[in-house]
């Protein structure tokens, strides 16, 4: 070996070394790699930071922030909605949220997908009588599975299809990976929703028992499009049903009936006060369009008695007015949270009236959550007492001012995304065509896909603060510092040394045994490395390996797309494994007992629709 090839596999042992170890993060790891090959000489200075240019880096971050428009717009809710089946049975219930979970992971960030619909699981779990476990592990593995159908599934691909266009001059296509990995999925998924999840521990959340939040208390305005409206109230109550929600009262001009008939008809501009768990309630307002009457209040409703108004609640009113201009004009700052009025709170016995809540602060009181008892107040004029949970809406700081000057403790920041049909109908379409012009080579993927995020944020699909927040950039910084340590690889020739090793000594000079070797090897490293990390790592090996075998290399990059996705054996191994641990109580361990049966049929499946899709 050359002095430059020692240097360059002593970085890469230490490298996956740090990899393996977890003390630093994946993107210090990959930081310090890059700087020791540009202080060993491996790497020109100049060069250094090419590879945060290159187009695969590039997809990634633009599928990230269009996988967040997706979210946020309520697209996936929308969906999920309508597709997912409300009686069925353990095996369909878990087939069908798997199902869905690949699916989605096909056209946008598997992580998001799996965060988007885990909410989805836990209710899914109770209502099944099972586990949180047992149906989260199913969630994550068919999500990490169908990463592996489309080019922009995950970001192993991206990168497969970047060392491909330096190799011979074009990567591989949106849907190249299709027949494969479309074929691996399907299967996959059958099999953990008939038999594999009883393969799941079933161990229980720890705490699980310790936070419940209980039902909330809304208000919500049926607007004159409304499905609801001219309906009588026995049909929206066998709607909300499903939800564990119900409607414990209506207010119509002014005037609140508590317990109203069944037989009440609806009219437009009624105010339904419901009850609903704030999981359940984004479903709730979405699915009968109903509008959340605290963030959607009228100018005239704004902290002002019903019946007098005297000179300085004008005021308020006007400075209400203006307050809530800023607020609308400046609406990507608002997050919603959680907070509980502690005993010694100075709120205890007032309302948000009384507090000029919106003057003062700029925030919305949606929701009130009240143990044991129910208030016959509106929400605005509602006496708060110790204990009182309250779901509110403004900017991070106002929420932060508010619970500090009123000793209220705050418990956690919710995701209450209430579906906008046509923002969620805007990133659906912006989305498709970005696909299909990356599809159809009518633009280069990145571009494709820089556009796409371009026009997410011109037409607000998304809120402009949470575009650099959607980008996972540990992930950038580590696609970005690798490739330029993959390139050294390859120039050195120290890829080519380690493959012809690989077939010397284990393939035996055997193309269907090396393409085998590479898919396993990958998906061992993949079950304890980051997985864009090792598809970075294995792509040179394959490509040196196919160069010494004189095969087709597509089949070899291809088995490395699919070893890098394919972590289901340790909770590190993925990101999706990892968001589960917690939530399903597992242990370390747990992972093997179905991530093993897994990744055998994986192998079982994949080798030979490898070799016959991609003839060596």
């Amino acid at each position: 070996m050359t002095q430059d090839q020692l240097l360059i596999v002593g970085i890469l042992v230490a490298t996956m070394g740090m990899f393996i170890w977890g003390r630093w993060r994946h993107d210090m790891v990959a930081g310090a790699a890059l700087l020791a090959c540009v202080l060993t000489g491996l790497i020109e200075a100049q060069d250094a930071f090419t590879g945060f240019a290159h187009p695969a880096v590039v997809t990634v971050a633009c599928v990230l922030v269009l996988s967040r428009a997706l979210q946020v717009s309520g697209a996936v809710d929308i969906l999920t909605r309508h597709v997912l089946p409300k009686k069925a049975g353990t095996t369909l219930s878990l087939a069908a949220l798997t199902g869905l979970g690949a699916f989605l992971s096909g056209f946008m960030n598997n992580v998001g997908a799996m965060a988007l619909l885990m909410p989805v699981a836990m209710q899914l779990s109770v209502r099944l009588g099972l586990t949180p476990g047992q149906v989260l592990m199913p969630l994550a593995f068919g999500t990490i599975l169908g990463g592996m159908t489309t080019l922009i599934g995950t970001p192993p691909n991206l990168i497969v299809s970047g060392f491909r266009s330096e190799s011979i001059g074009s990567g591989f296509g949106m849907f190249d990976f299709t027949a494969v990995g479309l074929s691996v999925a399907v299967f996959c998924v059958l099999f953990i929703a008939v038999p594999g999840w009883r393969l799941v521990p079933a161990r229980k959340q720890p705490g699980t028992e310790g936070f419940d939040t209980g039902a909330y208390i809304t208000e919500a305005r049926v607007p004159e499009d409304s499905k609801l409206a001219g309906l009588h109230l026995r049909e929206a109550e066998a709607a909300l049903d499903e939800a564990d929600a119900q409607i414990i009262g209506l207010i119509r001009n002014e005037v609140r009936v508590n317990a109203p008939s069944s037989g009440r008809r609806i009219r437009a501009n009624d105010i339904l006060v419901i009850e609903a768990d704030v999981e359940s309630l984004a479903g709730v307002i979405s699915a009968l369009g109903l509008q959340l009457e605290e963030a959607k209040a009228s100018s005239a409703d704004d902290d002002t008695p019903l019946q007098t108004e005297s000179a300085s609640d004008q005021e308020d009113k006007e400075t209400d007015k203006d307050k809530e201009k800023e607020s609308d004009s400046n609406g990507d700052g608002m997050i919603l949270m959680e907070l509980v009025v502690r005993t010694e709170s100075p709120l205890q016995g007032r309302s948000a009236r009384d507090i000029l809540l919106r003057t003062r602060y700029g925030l919305n009181l949606l929701a009130v959550s009240r143990e044991g008892s129910r208030s016959k107040a509106r929400l605005r004029t509602l006496k708060l007492k110790p204990g009182d949970l309250l779901l509110m809406q403004g900017s991070e700081e106002a929420l932060s001012e508010f619970a500090a000057d009123n000793g209220c403790i705050p418990l956690a920041e919710r995701e209450l995304r209430i579906p906008d049909h046509s923002k969620a109908l805007t990133a659906t379409l912006i989305m498709l065509i970005a696909v299909a012009c990356a599809a159809f080579s009518l633009l280069p993927t990145a571009v494709a896909f820089a556009a796409g995020v371009l026009a997410s944020m011109a037409l607000r699909t998304l809120p402009l603060r949470s575009v650099y927040d959607a980008i996972d950039w540990p992930v950038i910084i580590l696609l970005g510092a690798l490739m330029p340590v993959a390139a050294v690889m390859e120039s050195t020739g120290t890829a080519t040394l380690i493959a012809d090793v690989l077939i010397q000594h284990v393939a035996q000079g055997s193309g269907p045994a090396a393409l085998g070797l590479i898919l396993i090897v990958t998906m061992l490293i993949s079950s304890v490395v980051n997985n864009a990390a090792t598809a970075a790592a294995m792509c040179p090996i394959a490509l040196g390996t196919a160069a010494s075998l004189g095969v087709n290399a597509d089949a070899l990059l291809m088995a490395v797309a699919i070893g890098a996705s394919c972590a289901f054996l340790t909770p590190i191994g993925h990101q999706n494994n990892t968001l589960i641990l917690g939530p399903g109580g597992f242990r370390f361990g747990d992972y093997w007992r179905l991530g093993l049966p897994v990744s055998l049929l994986v192998c079982a499946i994949s080798i030979p629709l490898l070799l016959l899709v991609w003839p060596l």
